[in-house]
């Protein structure tokens, strides 16, 4: 595999290269946009990091040293003399160095985000097993939605879908009704924040117990959920961290809630002593009750290998540089086509969004494919967005003054 420098790419414009001289100049002023040449892009603009991005380089060589080392050498006594046990817990750790957790709150139980939310959720409602309510918002992403669904049936719970707007105030009003509820710090369409502090706070006031979906601000948003008393919390492992196609979800359990959480999903890694092959489920002290079956290790290594140069730079250089990167996409929209920044549904201040950026496109599907086939990948939510993700690491400011002019010529053959 090759990676391609963007100045194999892209072209002057008729303009003079203004725009160009300008991207190049801050790309070179930006240490982080010498990291772009890490990842396996073979050319190809990859804006749609918020659902899943490119491999960096070396995973190929090191799924190679895994099989021809660990594994060949150790075979089954892997698990014991190579950590592959103690692998869901120690990239756990690792992953709460972007999270703003303390060690000893993050696992990587094995399981899909699916998975980890039904067993995060019922386990939060179980927590007030008084309470009748379970809140979600509207507008989230479908599997939050299907899993509240779910889990109200199987606990004979309320389920209560408000707006963005109603969310608040149904909390406000009617909270002590509330025993769970599941929040995103960013709409997963049009990129708006949603405050993780405010929210948490307003539902520990009405003693409620929130889950929060971190799928798309992990990686490219602070988050600081000791700080924040954050109770429970799930995220994916494949969009902005980068862990490949279905990389395992993480679960952060705050450590003040870990002796009592009950997990539905009671797998034998959860248990206090798993190779004892007891009868009874018995839970594992502190976050380890929170895994389930045994870890999925090539995944993990996978993992593991993506979240190394995030962990390197650090969550707030990669804010900075995920909104600068949109910032300098809406500069150039601004120059070439001010009739799609028109259409820009994200809010206009950077701090009010994520990494991402949506737009208001006719016959998006179509503009999407168009990108696609001129080296542009985007993606687009019906019925009508089409959504560009600044992931800080592989994207270059070149690459997003291309992505516009290509954007432009996709828009074009559309109309």
């Amino acid at each position: 595999m090759t990676t391609h420098s963007e100045s194999e790419t892209t072209t002057a414009p008729p303009d003079g290269g203004l725009l160009l001289d300008e991207a190049r100049h801050r790309d070179g002023l930006d240490p982080l946009s010498a990291r772009a040449r890490d990842y396996v892009t073979d050319g190809t603009v990859h804006l749609n990091g918020n659902s899943l991005g490119p491999p960096r380089a070396g995973l190929p060589g090191e799924f190679e040293n895994f099989v021809r080392g660990p594994w060949a050498r150790s075979q089954v006594q892997g698990w014991f003399r190579e950590g592959w046990l103690d692998l869901p817990r120690t990239i756990g750790d690792k992953l709460a160095t972007l999270l703003g957790a303390a060690p000893g709150q993050v696992v990587v139980p094995g399981e899909t985000t699916s998975t980890t939310l039904f067993n995060a959720l019922v386990a939060a409602c179980r927590l007030r097993g008084d309470r009748p309510v379970l809140l979600v918002e509207a507008a989230s992403f479908p599997t939050d939605l299907y899993i509240a669904g779910s889990v109200a049936r199987l606990l004979g719970r309320e389920l209560v879908v408000e707006s963005r707007e109603g969310f608040d105030s149904f909390l406000s009003r009617n909270g002590s009704r509330v025993a769970a509820v599941v929040a995103a710090p960013v709409d997963f369409r049009t990129g708006e924040r949603r405050e993780i502090r405010s929210t948490t706070a307003l539902c520990h006031a009405v003693g409620a117990v929130v889950v929060w979906d971190l799928s798309h601000a992990t990686g490219a948003l602070p988050v600081e959920l000791d700080t924040e008393d954050v109770d429970l919390a799930i995220g994916c492992g494949y969009k902005y961290v980068g862990g490949g196609p279905g990389a395992p979800a993480f679960l952060y359990v705050a450590s003040r809630l870990q002796p009592a959480v009950d997990f539905p999903l009671s797998g034998w890694h959860g248990h206090t002593s798993p190779f004892a092959m007891g009868p009874t489920f018995e839970p594992a002290p502190g976050i380890d009750r929170g895994r389930t079956g045994t870890p999925p290790v090539l995944s993990l290594v996978a993992l593991n290998h993506a979240l190394d140069p995030l962990i390197e730079v650090g969550i707030h250089p990669l804010r900075r540089r995920s909104r600068d990167l949109g910032e300098f996409f809406l500069e150039c929209l601004e120059s070439s086509r001010p009739d799609l920044l028109g259409q820009l549904v994200s809010p206009r201040d950077p701090d009010r969004r994520g990494g991402h950026l949506a737009l208001r496109v006719p016959d998006a599907e179509k503009v999407e494919e168009a990108l696609a086939g001129r080296g542009v990948l985007v993606d687009s939510r019906p019925p009508d967005l089409i959504r560009f993700a600044f992931a800080p690491l592989y994207v270059t400011h070149e690459q997003v003054l291309r992505a516009v002019r290509e954007l432009d010529h996709a828009v074009n053959g559309a109309q």
